[in-house]
């Protein structure tokens, strides 16, 4: 009895041994197990298939790893042909204007500060002008000599009308009173020359007061840039510095200089586009006015101005600016998101394509030009084909690792 029952016990362990080993040899061989169903539906790759081919530059990946990335046709887009250089921003020198004052004088009171925003015709400073005063003084002097002929006529046209007096009398009034009048009309203008109002100089004349005091205004709409105007200070027409500076800030310009070799790109009338550090989301547009008359010898650089708007009046002068200028049409290609190409420790530049979103190949490709977040690819890849548009980096560095292992 005791033998059976060990016989029993070892033909047991003996079947399970053989099954045991049966079942490795099973999936060795690859053959379907309950294990891997769900991932066999689910349209994975058996796991013998999964690896690096480093002869055919493939990495495969299951689908939960495939799951991680971003997988997107590759584009076709338009790119533009720039040249970017960097200058400076600066005040438009042909709506800069310098205030002078007409005449001679010394400033009493200045009206403004640098940084005021002024219309045309708003009082900037005022004088006290020794021109002004005989002007005045002579407008006095005739406004007296025309009332004295002008009563002189009327006393000698009452004579002859009552036969006291001949015409002679009458005639040598007359003349005496048009020149008087003459002279008034002149004294009369010499006065408005200096700024002054009709009714500013009928209150000279009537109240027989000279007021010597002289307002300067503003010529132009602007914006005050530069002040040397100070109370006290004696001021005489053209001499430099200019009481105050004025400058219109809608149109500003922009100084850079331009490679020797990209000199030839650059046309007056080209559009440009400008950012400052500043104001990194806005672009400010405009046209290049001037180039340069030769290449200085020294940074062998060309001179490069462009107009450029700010209605808003955001760019200041001294501002860094960088621009932008379209030098040929543009050029239809493959593009790439900027992550989708990767820099192999080469330094050439990789792409990672599918075309069953399991077995990915890497293409070394050639690129060009950056724009929107896009890359250029001018080798390599086609537009449409399946490429990683994120996490390419992952399957570049899974074929460095397989190849150092």
């Amino acid at each position: 009895m005791a033998r059976s029952r060990t016989r029993l016990i070892l033909a047991a362990c003996g079947a399970l041994v053989a099954a045991a080993a049966l079942y490795a040899v099973i999936d060795l061989r690859g053959s379907p197990i309950v294990r891997d169903s769900a991932a066999q539906q689910a349209g994975d790759p058996a796991p013998e298939q999964r690896g690096v081919d480093l002869d055919r530059q493939t990495v495969t990946l299951s689908g939960t790893q495939v799951d991680a990335l971003t997988i997107e046709p590759i584009e076709q887009r338009s790119f533009r042909v720039t040249k970017d250089a960097v200058g400076a921003i600066a005040y438009n020198e042909n709506l800069l204007v310098q205030v002078f004052t007409p005449y001679a004088g010394r400033i009493i009171e200045t009206s403004v500060n640098i940084g005021d925003q002024v219309t045309a015709g708003t009082p900037l400073f005022t004088i006290d002008s020794p021109d002004l005063l005989q002007q005045e003084s002579n407008l006095l002097a005739t406004a007296g000599v025309l009332d004295l002929q002008n009563r002189a006529l009327s006393r000698v046209r009452q004579l002859l009308k009552a036969g006291g007096g001949p015409q002679r009398d009458v005639d040598q009034a007359t003349s005496d009173q048009q020149t008087a009048e003459g002279n008034y009309k002149a004294a009369r203008d010499a006065v408005r020359i200096f700024g002054k109002t009709d009714a500013e100089i009928d209150r000279v004349i009537a109240e027989r007061r000279v007021d010597s005091t002289l307002v300067i205004r503003s010529p132009v709409d602007g914006q005050v840039t530069a002040r040397n105007a100070a109370p006290g200070l004696y001021v005489q027409p053209g001499n430099a510095p200019a009481p105050l500076t004025l400058a219109n800030l809608s149109l500003k310009w922009m100084v850079a200089n331009v490679t020797e070799i990209d000199a030839p790109l650059f046309q007056r009338g080209q559009p440009v586009e400008v950012r400052v550090a500043a104001f990194p989301e806005e672009t400010f547009r405009g046209r290049i006015t001037t180039l340069g008359a030769s290449i200085d010898s020294n940074s062998h650089r060309r001179m490069v101005r462009s107009e450029i708007e700010d209605p808003e009046h955001l760019l200041l002068p001294g501002m860094l600016a960088t621009f932008s200028i379209d030098v040929r049409p543009p050029v239809t290609s493959a593009a790439m998101k900027l992550d989708g190409v990767v820099r192999e420790g080469d330094g050439t530049m990789s792409v990672w394509v599918t075309r069953d979103r399991h077995v990915f190949e890497r293409r070394t490709v050639k690129t060009g030009l950056v724009e929107a977040g896009r890359r250029q690819i001018l080798e390599g890849v086609a537009a449409g084909e399946l490429a990683v548009t994120s996490g390419a980096i992952f399957l570049s560095n899974k074929l460095a690792n397989a190849a150092s292992s």
